[in-house]
């Protein structure tokens, strides 16, 4: 047994990265953290970014117990990438910069590479989706021959910020069935940021259909790829009920929903050519044979720059 033990050490330690690779972040070059979901299900913290900011740190190298570290070079690039689920493990680069850090040689200490990205054009929020990801991460790779390069990673998540648009139009419009039921409904804007409130009214003109329940949803549709490969995924993310009970004609029910509680990102639009997720305010109506009538609203959502 301790024979066997001491040839599963030595098979380990064949394996062992010659080299320990930690990638830092200068002190204030990042100013916040968020919370992330890895795809193992863990929950970690990462640097906040947003474009044109400057992302700068170092690249520290520690060969293992002394070890001499052939290379063929070493780099640091800035990937901003895009995974389709139905491609999993294929990651299209939208963006990609390069540092190069060292010239092929040996390595037998501990070294430092500084190294900075400036005023970094990221265009797109990071995202992580039903069937996409967008993601944004810092690569290091030492280069060598005749072996597999070593690699080390670090995630970081870009969120943009907006102003609040200088036109906002009301939404105004009908729900009907000839003869049975006319109803007008009103949102006071098109346009929410993610910590915004709904406030509308609905108007009964004209009720000859017992209606039990009506409540107002907020949807998510993501689409991504394109052609025989487009797959389109709806989310419910709340369910308000707006009235319990039968209403008459000329009666009005106010609209009140907070967005805060829940995860929206903004509007996207055709990223990069693969993903969109749009959003919607579904009303929806049952009445007491419990037959469901849907009227549907597109509004945008955007990221408020927290100067406004």
């Amino acid at each position: 047994m301790c024979a066997l033990l001491f040839d599963q050490n030595i098979i380990a330690g064949a394996f062992k990265p010659p080299c320990k690779i930690s990638i830092c972040l200068a002190d204030g070059s990042t100013p916040k953290q968020v919370r992330i979901k890895k795809e193992n299900g863990q929950m970690v913290m990462v640097p906040l970014f947003q474009s044109q900011e400057n992302i700068v740190g170092e690249v520290i190298i520690e060969p293992s117990n002394g070890k001499k570290v052939e290379h063929n070079g070493v780099k640091i690039e800035l990937l901003g990438q895009i995974e389709l689920y139905f491609d999993r493990g294929n990651f299209y680069d939208f963006s990609s910069l390069v540092r190069e850090l060292d010239v092929p040689g040996n390595l037998y200490e501990r070294k430092t590479y500084p190294f900075e990205f400036s005023t970094v054009e990221m265009p797109y929020e990071s995202y992580n989706g039903i069937n996409v990801r967008l993601r944004y991460i810092l690569k290091v790779t030492i280069s060598r021959n005749y072996v597999n390069n070593i690699v080390e990673y670090m995630d970081f998540v870009v969120r943009n910020y907006a102003p609040a648009p200088p036109i906002n139009n009301s939404i105004k419009m009908e729900v009907g069935i000839e003869e049975c039921l006319h109803i007008e409904f009103e949102y006071g804007k098109s346009k929410y940021h993610l910590k915004d409130v709904i406030v509308g009214k609905i108007y009964f003109l004209l009720v000859r259909i017992k209606i039990k329940t009506m409540e107002l949803e907020v949807r998510r549709r993501e689409s991504t790829g394109s052609g025989t490969n487009t797959y389109v995924e709806t989310e419910t993310l709340s369910k308000f009920e707006l009235m319990d009970g039968v209403p008459v004609r000329g009666e009005s029910i106010p609209v009140r929903l907070f967005l805060s509680p829940y995860e929206l990102t903004p509007t996207y639009h055709n990223i990069n050519n693969k993903f969109s997720v749009k959003y919607f305010l579904n009303l929806v109506l049952v009445d007491e044979e419990d037959r469901r009538y849907f009227k549907q609203q597109e509004i945008t959502v955007y990221r408020l720059s927290e100067n406004s």
